[in-house]
């Protein structure tokens, strides 16, 4: 039987998406250009196109041709999973973009939206929620449970769980990927070093989920079976190229992120400057406490 059910954006949903990506796409260039421009710390170019880079791989999984082939090939489903996981996250976090959002945005609103965090109850949930095991275990249950099959085939029946389940893997992504690039300066209760175990432990779930996809005889989501065959695959061919390809994508990515940060380690001329670029929280909490210090005080300092 075949399903005829649209998962892709209604024209308002999809103005909607298009309109909140390019919102913040803007938002950001305008606080990059108004920091570089009064010279509060400097924000390389390549930052801010690795923000709008991230956006743009967002919309492409959510809101370009693409999301239409989600529920008639596993491939393009995958695509998805791997722009809102893999790819999309780490480029927003090298972004860096609390600096330059917080100067896009209105100073009083700024203000505002940015109080309540300050306060300790806040605080140790932010401690909590950017824990690496925590973080870990977000992206790795994210993983396995929406591709569970009855999982999987709630988030292609219902547009509300395909929202729900784009918007987990976005999540789960960004959590994944904050312990490794590090985008807010914190004291870290963990060695460095501990983070190629974080990578290397973090590609079993997806080595085990893509084996099996590639190697199973059968198709696991039989929905796909009732698709008409996209660019000459059939549906278990479409299954194996969905599960090598998330094979392969998730080993060089996390290759990639672990070659570059043994190099760093490894490296004897560490430059204190990258500390200093990170920092963006206290950065900005400095310039707050200079405002409100009386004349006098200023001098001394």
């Amino acid at each position: 039987m075949i399903l005829h059910i649209h998962l892709h954006h209604s024209a308002s949903e999809s103005f909607l998406v298009s309109s909140a990506l390019i919102f913040a796409a803007l938002l950001y260039l305008r606080g990059w250009f108004g920091v570089r421009r009064q010279g509060h710390g400097k924000v390389e170019g390549w930052r801010a196109g690795s923000f709008v880079l991230g956006l743009l791989f967002i919309w492409i999984a959510t809101d370009s041709p693409l999301a239409a082939l989600d529920h008639e090939m596993l491939t393009a489903h995958m695509v998805q999973h791997l722009l809102l996981m893999t790819l999309a996250p780490p480029l927003i976090w090298f972004g860096m973009p609390r600096k330059p959002l917080a100067h896009g945005l209105f100073k009083r609103f700024a203000q505002e939206i940015g109080r309540p965090f300050g306060s300790e109850p806040m605080q140790q949930f932010a401690s909590m929620l950017t824990h690496p095991a925590f973080c870990w275990f977000a992206a790795a249950g994210t993983l396995v449970v929406w591709h569970v099959p009855a999982v999987f085939m709630l988030g292609l029946r219902s547009p509300m769980w395909h929202g729900a389940e784009q918007a987990s893997f976005l999540a789960a992504g960004l959590l994944f990927w904050l312990p490794v690039v590090r985008p807010l300066q914190k004291s870290w209760n963990w060695p460095e070093s501990s983070i190629l175990l974080y990578l290397f432990l973090a590609t079993l779930p997806c080595d085990i989920l893509s084996g099996f996809l590639v190697f199973c005889d059968r198709v696991v989501y039989p929905v796909f079976l009732s698709s008409s065959q996209s660019f000459g695959l059939s549906a278990l061919e479409d299954q194996q190229c969905a599960g090598a390809l998330m094979w392969t994508c998730v080993t060089v990515v996390y290759l990639i992120a672990g070659t570059v940060f043994t190099a760093r380690l490894l490296s004897p001329h560490r430059s204190p400057q990258r500390s200093e670029e990170l920092a963006i929280s206290q950065f900005d909490s400095q310039r707050i406490a200079v405002r409100h210090t009386d004349p006098h005080r200023m001098e001394a300092v």
